[in-house]
C-alpha cells in the first residue's frame, strides 16, 4: 500500500515500509501519534462510542454498544490497504470502513446501529480531536522533562559568565542561567498552550449529513452529548463541520511547541559551532548504534559519513528540521478554513496531512529537546575566555554610562565607541586604551573617575543587571504552572 490512509506513508506519518518509514528516526522520536494505525485506532473509537451514545438514548437495543464496541477494538481486521482504496471511490475513508465493522459486528440488530445517524465528517473530525489529544499528552510529556532539565540549568549556572550576542556579535555579558531561564520561559509557554486547547477546544464533532442530525430527530443534541461523554471530548453547542478554528488552534498550539524549541536548538547549534564551543550535546550523543553483523561498532550519533571526527548536534538539527516545516503546515490548514456551506469541496480533505504531520513534528520536536536538554554539556571555561576574549569591550557600554554625566550621553558614547576602535586597530584591551589615550584619561580624570573605578566598570561580574531576579522569577512561574 502507498499512500497510506491519509497519505503519510513518504512523510512524517510512516506507511508500509516500516515504523515511520525511512526518516521516523528523525520525525518520530516521540513515537507515532498520527499514523495510519493511530487514524484507524480514532476513528473506530469514535465509531464505538456512537453506538454506545446511541444505545444510552434509546436508539439502539440494549447490547448494541458492547457488541460494536467488540468489533471496533479488532483493529487487526481492518486493512488500511482496502481502506485507501476504497477512499479512492468516496473520497475518504470513513465509509469503507463502516462497512467492514458493519461486517464485523455479529448481532444483527447492532449492525443497524454502526454509523447511525452520522457522516464521515463526524468520524474523521472525531478522530482528528482524539489524536491532537494523545499528541497534546505526548508533548507535554516530553516538553515537561525539557522544562526541568532547563530549570536545572538555569539555576546551577546563575552565575556562569559569558558573552551575549545581539545580531550574531558579542555584546555585553550575560549568564548561561539566564540564557537557559528564557528557554524554560518559552518551554513553560508552549505547555501553556497545549493546556488551554485541551482543556477548552477538544470536542466531538456529529452532525449528521448536514449539520441538523436529521436522522435522529429530536434525540440528535443527546446523541452527541452522550458520545461527547463516552470519549471523553467537550460537547459543542452544535456542530462544527465549517467552522474550522478547533483544527486551527491544535495547530497553533503545536506550532507554537515547535517555534519555542527552535529557539532552543538554534543557540545550541550556534554555540556548539567549533570555534565557539561553550555547550555539546552530551551523553547520549557518544552512544554508538548498533554492531553489523561481523561484530564491529555502529556509527556513533553525530557522526559523518565523510569525516569521522565530528560530533554533530543531532538534537539539536533535528528539532530544526522538524521545526522549519511546522509554518507551512500552519500555513495550509488556515487556508483551509474557507469552506463552503455544510461540507467543505476539497478545503476539508486538504486538512489531514498537514494536521497529521504537524501533530507528529511537534511530538517529535518535544521528544528531542528533552533529550537534548537532559544531557547538554557546559564548558564553563569556553565560556570565560570568549567573555575574555575581545579585551573588555563588552563593557564598552558601561564604561559610557560612566561618563554621560560629564559628558552628554551623545559625546560618551562617540568617545568610547572611538577609543574602542584604537583599542581593536592596537591590539590592546580596552582599559588600556582608555588609560594612554590623552583625551580620554582627561576626561575621565575631568569626571573624577580614577583607575579602580574603570577596573570595577570593566567586570563582567557587575554589570548583569536584574539577570539573577529575572532567574528567580522563570524557575518560580515554572514551579507555579
Amino acid at each position: 500500500m502507498k499512500g497510506g490512509l491519509v497519505g503519510m506513508a513518504d512523510a512524517a506519518g510512516g506507511g508500509s515500509d516500516g515504523p515511520g518509514g525511512m526518516f521516523g528516526g528523525v520525525f518520530m522520536r516521540g513515537g507515532p501519534v498520527a499514523d495510519d494505525a493511530a487514524w484507524l485506532r480514532a476513528m473506530l473509537a469514535a465509531e464505538a462510542a456512537l453506538a454506545r451514545a446511541l444505545e444510552r438514548a434509546g436508539l439502539a437495543p440494549a447490547g448494541t454498544g458492547a457488541s460494536v464496541s467488540a468489533a471496533a477494538s479488532r483493529t487487526g481486521d481492518f486493512d488500511i490497504g482496502e481502506l485507501s482504496q476504497s477512499s479512492a471511490l468516496t473520497g475518504n475513508p470513513v465509509p469503507g470502513l463502516a462497512r467492514t465493522l458493519t461486517r464485523l459486528v455479529p448481532d444483527a440488530a447492532a449492525k443497524a446501529a454502526v454509523h447511525k445517524g452520522a457522516t464521515s465528517q463526524d468520524i474523521m473530525d472525531t478522530a482528528a480531536m482524539l489524536l491532537a489529544r494523545d499528541a497534546i499528552d505526548a508533548a507535554v510529556d516530553s516538553l515537561s522533562g525539557a522544562a526541568a532539565a532547563a530549570a536545572r540549568l538555569a539555576d546551577a549556572h546563575r552565575g556562569t559568565l559569558m558573552i551575549g550576542r545581539t545580531l550574531l556579535q558579542q555584546a555585553v555579558p550575560v549568564t548561561f542561567g539566564m540564557v537557559a531561564a528564557g528557554w524554560l520561559a518559552g518551554l513553560d509557554g508552549a505547555l501553556d498552550g497545549l493546556a488551554s486547547v485541551r482543556e477548552t477546544r477538544l470536542a466531538v464533532q456529529l452532525g449528521g449529513a448536514a449539520g441538523t442530525l436529521g436522522s435522529l430527530g429530536p434525540s440528535g443534541a443527546q446523541v452527541k452529548s452522550l458520545m461527547a461523554a463516552e470519549l471523553g471530548l467537550l460537547d459543542p453547542p452544535l456542530p462544527w463541520h465549517t467552522e474550522r478554528l478547533r483544527i486551527i488552534d491544535v495547530a497553533v498550539a503545536m506550532a507554537r511547541v515547535t517555534a519555542a524549541l527552535s529557539k532552543i536548538a538554534r543557540d545550541v547549534t550556534l554555540l556548539a559551532q567549533t570555534e565557539i564551543a561553550e555547550v555539546g550535546e552530551g551523553a547520549e550523543a557518544t552512544e554508538a548504534g548498533s554492531p553489523d553483523p561481523a561484530g564491529r561498532p555502529g556509527p556513533r550519533r553525530g557522526g559523518s559519513s565523510a569525516m569521522p571526527n565530528k560530533r554533530n548536534p543531532v538534537a539539536a538539527v533535528a528539532i530544526l528540521g522538524c521545526a522549519r516545516q511546522a509554518g507551512g503546515l500552519l500555513a495550509t490548514l488556515v487556508a483551509s478554513a474557507e469552506q463552503e456551506h455544510q461540507r467543505a469541496a476539497g478545503a476539508w480533505h486538504a486538512e489531514w496531512q498537514p494536521f497529521s504531520h504537524l501533530l507528529q513534528l511537534a511530538v517529535s520536536a518535544a521528544a528531542w529537546a528533552r533529550d537534548l536538554l537532559a544531557n547538554l554539556t557546559v564548558d564553563t571555561g569556553r565560556m570565560a575566555a570568549n567573555l575574555a576574549e575581545t579585551g573588555g569591550l563588552a563593557m564598552a557600554e558601561r564604561i559610557t554610562a560612566l561618563l554621560r554625566d560629564s559628558l552628554g550621553a551623545p559625546q560618551a558614547h562617540d568617545l568610547v565607541a572611538a577609543t574602542a576602535a584604537r583599542a581593536v586597530s592596537a591590539g590592546v584591551p580596552l582599559r588600556d586604551a582608555l588609560l594612554a589615550t590623552p583625551d580620554v584619561a582627561d576626561k575621565l580624570a575631568a569626571a573624577g573617575i580614577s583607575a579602580a573605578e574603570i577596573d570595577q566598570a570593566l567586570d563582567p561580574a557587575g554589570y548583569l543587571g536584574a539577570s539573577d531576579a529575572f532567574i528567580t522569577a522563570a524557575l518560580a512561574a515554572d514551579q507555579k504552572r
